[in-house]
């Protein structure tokens, strides 16, 4: 598996941009060219991984102080099962294996919800990969966020409240 950092400067892939505005729902997207703006404003990690010239999927990850927050990733819906996620979130894992890594996804616990299935079978994903659940919860529109955890420590809401304190130094919703 290729890995390709990601600039503002760079990005010329639409299959990444297509990746992005189909794997989030659109409560949980910042526009495309937002998004390009903040990878070099806020030094976020944005790693494409590529199979014999063709994209898997993608990680945004914002490194802190105290910990790395595992922002986004995909891998493409037809590659879904097929062990490319274990792959890259291993590769994650390694790279950044000095800090606390935190997480934010759909909650599997949120009733009703349009996609039950894929939120238990994605927090098994990262259960099974050696994050926790923090047992912190926040809403992001109208979507209940569960935050995880891999490694030492403790993550609170005021953890949370400066993550979206420094994105809104860079960008606001509208």
């Amino acid at each position: 598996m290729i890995q390709k950092q990601i600039t503002s400067a760079s990005v010329n892939d639409e299959q990444l941009k297509y990746l992005y505005e189909t794997a989030f729902p659109e409560d949980e997207q910042i526009p495309w060219a937002d998004l390009m703006r903040l990878i070099g404003q806020m030094s976020l990690d944005f790693t494409a991984y590529y199979e014999d010239e063709g994209l898997i999927g993608f990680t945004i990850v914002y490194p802190r102080p105290s910990f790395n927050w595992y922002w986004y990733f995909a891998v493409r819906e037809e590659l879904r099962g097929q062990g490319y996620g274990q792959r890259i979130l291993t590769q994650l894992i390694e790279k950044y294996k000095r800090l606390p890594c935190v997480l934010d996804m759909e909650s599997p616990y949120q009733d009703p919800c349009p996609n039950p299935a894929q939120r238990r079978r994605r927090h098994r994903f990262y259960l099974r990969n050696g994050f926790r659940d923090t047992n912190v919860f926040r809403k992001f529109e109208d979507i209940e966020m569960t935050i995880m955890m891999m490694g030492p420590g403790t993550f609170t809401l005021q953890d949370w409240d400066d993550i979206i304190g420094e994105l809104r130094k860079h960008w606001t919703w509208d």
